[in-house]
């Protein structure tokens, strides 16, 4: 019998409870320039009822020089506190096409602390596709208190990632796609150096929900064995700037694997460097 991700909601589960007391919804969508989408003003034309847009460019750490690095708890919580989410919540995370932003602020939540942390199935492309309603008008809510409890193991820092790769102690997935991987293709931001780093597998975040829904577990655990990682083992997950490895992050703890941590500076930071190894071609 299949089995879907208990870190999931579906369109229907969330019609039925969007305005339950201590349900709290999050817009999490974020877009790479090239995708030719603005989320923000996507979110002021139209979203689900009661949600808060997380900007993920403004709740994060403006001033290490990367993007959207983890804000401090004391800035997470400043913001978080203003939408009224407290850290009991029941917390529903999405994204526009599903599968893209939104598991990094599922992460992200889960790091400072919340339990109750859930991924949207199938994304705001797909609750309007469904003709689910959505609506321009702000949500409006009392400030409440969100008390981080930030669990600093789940952020992999760079000098952590150089001691991973020397050592090649711990699996590390990165989550760009192959052309990346490989160096075939130029990265997005200027600057940086294509290639991998040492030891790396490449684990495709749209491999893992192609059509904007997570695949269920067997097949999850297919992709990521498929791709040269042991998912019951401990994972650093890795990608261009730390946003679609949480992708791979949600995939591993919805099949019990909570021995991971993400490299918040990922590809932005390690590709920019001149004293990081990089490997080039599918070894």
């Amino acid at each position: 019998m299949s089995q879907k991700s208990v870190f999931i909601v579906s369109a229907d589960w969330l019609s039925t409870h969007w305005n339950d007391p201590g349900v709290s919804i999050i817009d999490a969508s974020w877009y790479l320039p090239a995708m030719g989408r603005d989320a923000r003003k996507e979110y002021d034309v139209g979203h689900i009822p009661g949600a808060h847009f997380f900007d993920q460019d403004v709740i994060a750490n403006t001033k290490s020089g990367l993007p959207h690095t983890v804000p401090s708890p004391a800035l997470f919580e400043q913001h978080v506190s203003a939408m009224g989410v407290a850290r009991d919540d029941t917390i529903i995370v999405y994204d526009g096409p599903g599968y893209f932003s939104a598991p990094r602020v599922w992460w992200l939540f889960r790091t400072m602390g919340a339990e109750k942390v859930f991924v949207l199935d199938g994304g705001l492309d797909g609750w309007k596709k469904e003709g689910r309603f959505v609506t321009d008008k702000p949500t409006m809510c009392a400030r409440t208190a969100f008390v981080p409890k930030f669990n600093a193991s789940k952020v992999a820092s760079f000098e952590q990632m150089m001691s991973t790769v020397q050592s090649q102690t711990t699996q590390i997935a990165d989550a760009r796609g192959m052309g990346r991987f490989t160096g075939e293709e130029p990265e997005p931001r200027e600057g940086m150096r294509s290639g991998h780093m040492p030891g790396a597998k490449c684990v495709h975040y749209a491999t893992l929900a192609p059509d904007g829904y997570l695949l269920e577990l067997d097949e999850l655990r297919k992709v990521i064995n498929e791709a040269g990682i042991n998912p019951e083992k401990p994972v650093v997950t890795t990608c261009g700037s730390g946003v679609t490895a949480a992708v791979i992050t949600l995939a591993l703890a919805s099949l019990g694997n909570e021995n991971t941590s993400l490299y918040d500076g990922s590809w932005a930071e390690w590709g920019s460097r001149q004293d990081t190894p990089v490997i080039k071609g599918h070894s």
